[in-house]
């Protein structure tokens, strides 16, 4: 297991747990903790504690039909898929947002590149390719941003993270975080609104990368 130094907020782990995240910071939470022993552990005391606190609920009447409704409905809602396990460096929630599938690159420019894995009114989800000693544009952010090594490294203003760190990136934080050098760098990356990006290059592409 991988020696992880950032981590995801309390907060962050305690809303994904009462299902109250958005799809993208959920992919994050999900193939973050599949990396962190640490984050895992406080998820499962999460749920665990979610658990009790249904224990302690007065029980509610319910219909009587109630049970045979339920049953029915099993007989037409399809099975949930298992989530795929590891391949590489992609945990089992980014195998399954890819489908099974490698990812489709897109050149960005600067030889870095990107695969978007979701994007709605919630945000959006992407692996980002960046090879070694290449700098991502210099941005700040209109709300926040998740970013997941899942292979390289990256440092910025903040400092240095590795595979299963987790950089959160609020409205506060302007950077231009560089890949180190070796293997090219990998991220999933998760926003809820657009970078603010500082040249005009970049602003003026970005409706095109949605990004």
């Amino acid at each position: 297991m991988n020696t992880v130094t950032h981590h995801l907020p309390d907060w962050m782990i305690r809303a994904y747990v009462a299902g109250g995240l958005g799809r993208a910071f959920s992919l994050v939470v999900a193939a973050h903790v599949t990396l962190c022993d640490e984050c895992r552990a406080q998820m499962e005391g999460e749920e665990a504690s979610g658990g009790i606190v249904f224990e302690d609920q007065r029980p509610e009447a319910v219909a009587v039909d109630l049970k045979a409704r339920v049953m029915a409905s099993l007989d037409t809602v399809p099975a949930s898929p298992a989530q795929p396990a590891q391949q590489g460096i992609y945990p089992g929630a980014v195998m399954a947002a890819l489908k099974g599938r490698a990812p489709r690159w897109r050149t960005l420019g600067g030889g870095i590149r990107q695969a978007v894995l979701s994007h709605d009114a919630e945000g959006s989800a992407r692996l980002l390719y960046i090879p070694g000693r290449v700098a991502v544009p210099d941005h700040g952010h209109k709300g926040l941003e998740l970013t997941l090594v899942l292979q390289g490294s990256f440092a910025d203003e903040t400092g240095r993270f590795a595979v299963g760190d987790v950089e959160v990136a609020g409205a506060e934080l302007e950077h231009q975080p560089i890949a180190e050098q070796g293997a090219p760098c990998i991220c999933l990356a998760a926003t809820d609104a657009p970078l603010r990006f500082s040249s005009f290059v970049p602003r003026l592409l970005q409706p095109i990368f949605r990004i």
